[in-house]
């Protein structure tokens, strides 16, 4: 069954991915869609539950209040997030993109030529460094974010928190050149499982926060993400193949 409800409190899509991670952790609760700019929320559930638990689910945070909808639509003021380009809603990504592919190339570039392999494992390291960065900025928002779509953080709680150290370990390991193939193997593992969640929101047109820079920028999940994420397993991938 699917109730819909208005939620008054809600102002960027932070504040959506933050409610619609404290609503889906209810017991019996299926899905939460929710539509920032009409303040109201599509919950399924498996068993009626109600409106006082989805309160008590919000009480540690008293600015978002849920009430069952009324038949009136809700006016609220446009995010400015819904009215920003392509380009001015990854710009963070892209500038980060830029910025550590550029370093990499001119830390591998030697004796007027460039190694190739040192190029792949030093942006790899300035990828899981910086992601990692911005992740410990907000742990607790991040971890919020990534249980709205992660398959292993919608079951463990604690998994947002170790994902951003494993970020972190993987990026060190990169960048002092340790144990190229098991650091390969990690990654490959640790990517694949979160990639999952993502083609799972993607295809489902779910529109949710992506915690891939944690909670510092609104960023949307979309095709970004999945070229990201498909972008670590493939150069671990090429790591592996090249150390055999």
């Amino acid at each position: 069954m699917t109730h819909t409800y208005s939620i008054t409190g809600m102002t960027c899509t932070s504040c959506q991915s933050k409610v619609q991670g404290l609503l889906s952790k209810i017991e019996g609760v299926t899905n939460v869609s929710i539509n920032l700019q009409k303040a109201t929320a599509d919950i399924e559930m498996t068993k009626h539950i109600s409106i006082n638990t989805f309160k008590a689910a919000l009480q540690d945070y008293p600015k978002y209040q849920i009430e069952e909808a009324e038949n009136k639509p809700v006016i609220v003021a446009f995010a400015e997030e819904e009215t920003k380009t392509w380009l001015a809603t990854y710009k963070p990504i892209l500038l980060i993109f830029a910025y550590i592919t550029t370093i990499s190339f001119i830390a591998s570039f030697q004796h007027s030529t460039i190694n190739w392999m040192d190029t792949m494992r030093i942006f790899m390291a300035g990828f899981f460094l910086t992601f990692s960065f911005f992740k410990m900025l907000d742990l607790k928002g991040f971890a919020e974010s990534y249980a709205m779509y992660d398959v292993v953080a919608k079951k463990l709680n604690s998994w947002g928190f170790i994902y951003a150290f494993i970020e972190l370990a993987l990026g060190i390991a990169y960048a002092i050149n340790f144990q190229l193939f098991a650091t390969s193997i990690v990654t490959i593992v640790v990517m694949t499982v979160s990639i999952i969640g993502v083609l799972q929101s993607v295809f489902n047109k779910r529109k949710i926060k992506c915690a891939c820079l944690g909670a510092v920028f609104n960023l949307p999940m979309s095709t970004v993400t999945i070229i990201e994420d498909g972008m670590m397993i493939g150069m671990s991938v090429v790591m592996i193949i090249s150390i055999i």
